[in-house]
Formats: structure tokens, sequence, C-alpha cells
């Protein structure tokens, strides 16, 4: 049983962090794709999975129920709350494809800036079709991105 909220034991406070939902599986990510995927994101999932792969070098993982994550870091937040991450990815969404590529530091804004036709939100870039995008503009800042988690994390 999880515990999300503070409770007491014995007069003494606890907190019980909540355990990660986004964690590696050995689910197969080609089957993923053909499955769950929108079939008009299947060549551009596809694609991704190529650009990745080159520029981490590692396989693609299924990261929970929908997120392609190559490579892999460990967090700490200040909050104590820890876990592990891909250090890019994907999920390719049934409005857009969201990429992971970004860490919100300000070296890689000027690439993100230049990247093409997406919308963003924290750390995410969101995008409706690969070919909106520079593919090169994109590989740089997968790059930087993984640069810039590196210098922070501890990376697997």
């Amino acid at each position: 049983m999880l515990i999300e909220k503070c409770g007491k034991f014995n007069g003494i406070k606890l907190q019980i962090m909540p355990t990660n939902k986004t964690v590696p599986t050995k689910n197969d990510v080609t089957a993923f794709i053909k499955n769950q995927a929108e079939e008009k994101h299947h060549a551009d999932s596809f694609r991704l999975i190529e650009l990745m792969k080159a520029v981490t070098g590692e396989e693609p993982k299924l990261w929970g129920a929908s997120i392609v994550g190559f490579g892999s870091y460990h967090y700490k937040y200040d909050s104590g709350h820890e876990g592990d991450a891909p250090l890019i990815g994907f999920s390719p969404r049934k409005a857009a494809i969201s990429l992971y590529v970004y860490t919100g530091n300000e070296a890689e804004k000027p690439l993100v800036e230049s990247l093409g036709k997406y919308k963003i939100g924290k750390a995410c870039i969101y995008i409706k079709r690969l070919a909106d995008i520079s593919e090169e503009k994109l590989n740089a800042l997968m790059k930087a991105t993984i640069k810039s988690v590196k210098t922070k994390y501890k990376v697997a």
C-alpha cells in the first residue's frame, strides 16, 4: 500500500515518498508503437528511434506505459524525491509527439527557438509531426541536453 500523506507512528511524524511510475519496462518498443501509438505517428516514431539511438548509442526502452527512452540517469531533488529517468526520449501521444530532449537550461534555449514549429511545456516539446522541425537542430539539442544532464546527475 502506498501512503502519500504524512502520518504518525508512535508519535513520530512519517512521510513516505510515492514510488515512481515511469520506470523502464521489458515491453517491446516496436509493438508499443505499432499497437498503441497513433498510426499517423508511426513513421515519425521509428525515425525518432533512429535519431535518438544514434545520439545516445543506447537501445530504446519503454519507460512506464508510453515513453520511449534512451539511456538513463539518477536524479535526487532537494525535497528528497529521487529516481531514474531516460537521458532523452519521446512519447507518441494522440494530439502530438512529446519530445523529452530539453532540460530548460539557458544554454539550450537558442537551439529550441530555432527548432521549427512546436509548443513547449516546462521541459517537454510538443510537435505535430517530425517534418515540422529541423532534424539537424533536434540532433544538436539532444546532444546539448545529454551534456547538461551528465554534468548535473549520475548517468548510468
